[in-house]
């Protein structure tokens, strides 16, 4: 009966969001105050759960989002992923310019969110086709893979933080696993997928239109060195911090305790937002004012973001306070599959259901976690299994799918050979490299 009332619980989560079209955030929280009631929590307690449920998860990605968020509208603003994208291009040439443009997507997409770097890239893809008279999906899907398996398998992305948080993983470790199952993923989803989609042609002329500089005309560019340095360091801090104690044996407290201060990932934001402002503000002769204007719009991006997630956190805690986390935990382990295998088919059900890959990991993860908890997986590879999961099922009831679709000009049909055939194949070569990555680990 409890494994019932759960998957009425999820199907009921599925329901408010596609069908009555309710918000996450309130979904989440609906849902997980039904669930509640209908576990045996008493109802007098139940909003300590729900408070509960917020706290733990927020408390321990909040910072981390947040100046994810502000990072990336600074790179954005200032023009650095467009030099970084020109660069790219010219290293690569026209020959491989598919190549050229999944880099880009690669090194733009780790600290910009989807939605940002999309919008930003669109305009690249669309002058470089008309430069050389090629057609766009067949140059721009290599970038968008690239931007998609970003978003899905590497902090600081909101959905792996939040799993990292949730599954109470190493941040490093998962950014170093993610970056390992990240290439193969984009090479088969981007350039070598993308040889087929030559004859795709837009039906339409693409709704897509020049943005509006000239406010930011004023300020100076910043240099492709500077450009990279500033996209990458958060990755770079974090990679370096976490392979340094496999590195070397570090017999000295005092600076085993700096090396973890300076590598926790909060710090390591900030220490990337730091730089960001000189660099890519002031030095650029932007006035602090502006860049805080910057940042401050950053924070109003991701706020939403944050409430779908700790609405999934309130999900989470309610199975654990009803005891359902102990039952699933016994049901789950029983079943002739692999963990990661079950986290990656739940996952992509939840997502062709849902639409949003974020809401999809995140609904997953609160079923999920009993496993990691008991020990039975590795959380780092589990937060990489939802995250191949969620960008699995791509179709109509994903935002993403109309983005592409629209700013491209194509049909229906079109779309769904081309994107949501790229989703499939990057989400499926990453569940297959998560494998042989486990394989190898154990």
């Amino acid at each position: 009966m409890t494994i019932i009332l759960i998957v009425i619980s999820i199907c009921l989560l599925i329901v408010c969001i596609t069908y009555f079209k309710i918000n996450a955030f309130l979904a989440f929280l609906i849902v997980s105050l039904f669930s509640g009631f209908c576990l045996g929590i008493p109802p007098a307690k139940l909003v300590g759960t729900v408070e509960k449920g917020v706290a733990g998860v927020m408390g321990s990605l909040t910072l981390i989002l947040v100046l994810g968020a502000m990072l990336g509208k600074i790179i954005a603003e200032s023009g650095a992923a467009e030099i970084i994208a020109e660069k790219m291009v010219r290293l690569m040439g026209t020959r491989r310019l598919q190549w050229g443009l999944m880099l880009t997507g690669f090194v733009v997409g780790i600290p910009l969110f989807y939605g940002i770097g999309f919008v930003l890239l669109v305009p690249l893809i669309f002058s470089i086709s008309y430069r050389y008279k090629l057609p766009a999906v067949y140059i721009g899907l290599p970038m968008l893979a690239a931007l998609s398996v970003t978003h899905g398998f590497i902090p600081p992305h909101p959905s792996p933080v939040a799993l990292v948080a949730l599954f109470h993983a190493d941040m490093g470790l998962t950014l170093i696993y993610g970056l390992v199952i990240a290439l193969p993923a984009i090479v088969l989803g981007g350039p070598v997928f993308g040889r087929s989609l030559k004859n795709i042609r837009p039906i339409r002329e693409s709704i897509f239109r020049e943005e509006d500089r000239s406010n930011t005309a004023e300020y100076l560019r910043p240099t492709v060195g500077v450009s990279l340095t500033v996209a990458l360091l958060p990755v770079l801090l974090i990679v370096l911090f976490t392979l340094l104690p496999y590195c070397y044996h570090i017999r000295d407290e005092t600076l085993g305790q700096a090396l973890k201060f300076f590598g926790n990932p909060t710090v390591v934001m900030l220490i990337a937002v730091g730089v960001a402002t000189y660099l890519l503000g002031l030095k650029l002769r932007r006035p602090m004012a502006s860049v805080m204007t910057v940042y401050e719009s950053a924070a109003k991006d991701v706020a939403m973001i944050l409430l779908i997630i700790a609405g999934s956190g309130i999900f989470k805690q309610v199975m654990e306070d009803s005891g359902v986390s102990l039952l699933l935990a016994n049901t789950l382990q029983q079943l002739p599959i692999s963990p990661l295998l079950l986290a990656w088919l739940i996952t992509a059900v939840i997502r062709g259901c849902v639409g949003s890959a974020t809401v999809a990991a995140l609904t997953a993860a609160g079923v999920l976690l009993p496993i990691v908890t008991a020990g039975k997986a590795d959380p780092n590879l589990m937060v990489l299994a939802i995250g191949a999961g969620s960008l699995m099922f791509s179709h109509v009831n994903d935002a993403g799918f109309w983005l592409f679709k629209e700013y491209f000009g194509l049909s229906l049909k079109d779309t769904l050979y081309s994107w949501s055939v790229m989703e499939a194949i990057v989400s499926i070569v990453g569940l297959l490299a998560l494998l042989l990555v486990q394989l190898i680990l154990y």
